[in-house]
């Protein structure tokens, strides 16, 4: 884009990208480039008791204030859409394949970032199938041909997992994000019904949610840094490699992606553009 860097982050569910890219999304921003976090469902199963269109709408509200926490630094430079499909209902369809196209398209997107397709949740396998089933497609004059064509496939990436098959996940760059540490942490203290209420549930946890805001913003610390710090250890030949040695043992906290072969290759001019990070 003439003004900078199109990321594009497509997740199945309204958290997915704040947990995974959040830190690169804050990143970006603040160097002026433009990031939309997409999610293909509309969250409405995610919780105990409550669901349908009331869940939704209260999802909605919450990638919102996300995305303007996201931006505190560049306003206006974080969005995020939300798709109206039922959570546990996308399936890999030439209707939802079409629309990643016209949203990678209308984006003009450098980069498109996904989870990779081994997953142990079907919403999550077939959103990585819709994403990879559109690149190259991206390029192709005759298919959605209202929606202008892009001249050039822009890279397409998977955020981090510990899936083991079938192969694990590869790291093709890793950035340190201990400098937006606590805004990626404000994003997720926006996803009350996920961060405070679900997956608490969900992982037999609801008991030590605290009641209060700022210990609940702790606790929450408490629970994902450890996996950020763990991103962090697992990368450390590549932080040392692309931060230089002193600065890459440093790094406490880091979010990865590895890179897919469907879209453009990753050479060391285009790392250096997609990822103005490193000196």
């Amino acid at each position: 884009m003439a003004d900078g860097l199109s990321i594009l982050c497509i997740g199945a569910h309204p958290d997915d990208c704040d947990i995974r890219v959040g830190g690169l999304a804050i990143k970006w921003a603040r160097l002026g480039h433009r990031v939309c976090f997409v999610s293909l469902c509309n969250g409405d199963a995610g919780h105990f008791h409550v669901g349908g269109a009331p869940l939704a709408q209260r999802r909605y509200r919450e990638t919102q204030l996300s995305a303007e926490v996201a931006a505190r630094d560049a306003p206006g430079r974080v969005d995020y859409i939300v798709l109206d499909t039922h959570d546990c209902q996308l399936m890999a369809t030439l209707g939802d394949r079409n629309t990643i196209i016209r949203l990678i398209r209308s984006r003009q997107a450098d980069l498109v970032i996904t989870n990779r397709p081994y997953d142990y949740m079907a919403d999550h396998r077939y959103a990585a199938q819709l994403v990879q089933d559109a690149a190259y497609i991206v390029t192709l004059p005759n298919v959605e041909a209202l929606t202008p064509h892009l001249t050039h496939n822009p890279v397409f990436a998977f955020w981090s997992d510990d899936f083991q098959r079938p192969y694990p996940f590869t790291a093709g760059v890793a950035v340190a994000i201990d400098d937006v540490i606590e805004q990626k942490l404000d994003m997720l203290h926006c996803h009350e019904s996920q961060m405070y209420e679900w997956l608490p549930y969900n992982r037999n946890k609801l008991g030590e949610v605290p009641a209060d805001s700022v210990e609940r913003r702790r606790w929450l610390a408490g629970e994902w840094l450890p996996a950020m710090r763990a991103e962090a250890d697992r990368c450390r030949p590549l932080l040392e490699r692309l931060y230089g040695q002193a600065r890459g043992r440093q790094v406490r906290h880091a979010e990865a992606l590895e890179f897919c072969e469907y879209g453009r290759a990753v050479d060391d001019a285009v790392l250096a553009r997609l990822f103005p990070f490193f000196s």
